[in-house]
């Protein structure tokens, strides 16, 4: 049997991050060369340790978040693997993470099982999703390759003009939500600053700007 696969938990939750540990413990050939709290001190750790293979990446930390982090293990450690292990599974964090340099990408409700074959994938260099997460992954991928649409008005990003189309078919927050395959409270946030950068107020104003604007679907 060949060298185990050293991997390193960073989640800022320390009862998550904990239990990852001894969850890993239990996984045939693996073994758990650390864990860190954010991004910053997990590049930190990483550049004292002799060797490691994959780096299990939270998304949302303090001090540099699992997207960033992930893009800065991409430059100066280009021979570790990155695999995302989070809570959100919305298309922005996906493809922000792919974008970053990320190999895999899990949810929190992932198994012992299915967090094993992942770290094995992605160690034999092949890419990884968990089996919630793969449509939107393909949709993003099968995307990247269509023309850019004309340059959205009032710096709105794709996403929040999305949600501003949306909003302009009549849809509630959390059909919304369950349109887009994001959480309603990641909705509101996208609400609130599409409503602060076209300057309207309510819902009837932002439905009058999104159809005047062409944003409709």
């Amino acid at each position: 049997m060949g060298e185990p696969i050293r991997v390193m938990v960073v989640d800022d939750q320390q009862a998550v991050r904990e239990g990852l540990v001894a969850l890993l413990g239990l996984v045939d050939g693996v073994e758990v060369a650390g864990s860190a709290a954010d991004g910053a001190a997990a590049l930190e750790l990483a550049a004292r340790l002799e060797r490691l293979d994959v780096v299990l990446m939270d998304l949302n930390m303090p001090v540099l978040n699992g997207t960033e982090a992930t893009a800065r293990f991409a430059r100066e450690h280009p021979g570790v693997a990155v695999v995302v292990l989070t809570t959100y599974a919305d298309d922005e964090s996906i493809t922000g993470a792919l974008a970053a340099g990320a190999r895999g990408y899990l949810t929190k409700d992932a198994g012992r099982a299915e967090i094993g074959a992942a770290l094995r994938a992605v160690a034999a260099g092949q890419l990884t999703f968990g089996a919630d997460v793969s449509r939107q992954v393909a949709t993003a991928l099968a995307g990247a390759g269509r023309p850019r649409r004309e340059a959205l008005p009032d710096g709105l990003t794709a996403r929040e003009a999305e949600v501003l189309g949306l909003i302009a078919t009549g849809l509630s927050n959390g059909e919304i939500a369950a349109e887009l395959f994001i959480a309603e409270a990641t909705v509101k946030t996208h609400i609130n600053n599409a409503f602060a950068k076209i300057g309207v107020r309510n819902r009837i104003e932002a439905m009058r700007y999104a159809t005047s604007r062409g944003l409709t679907t």
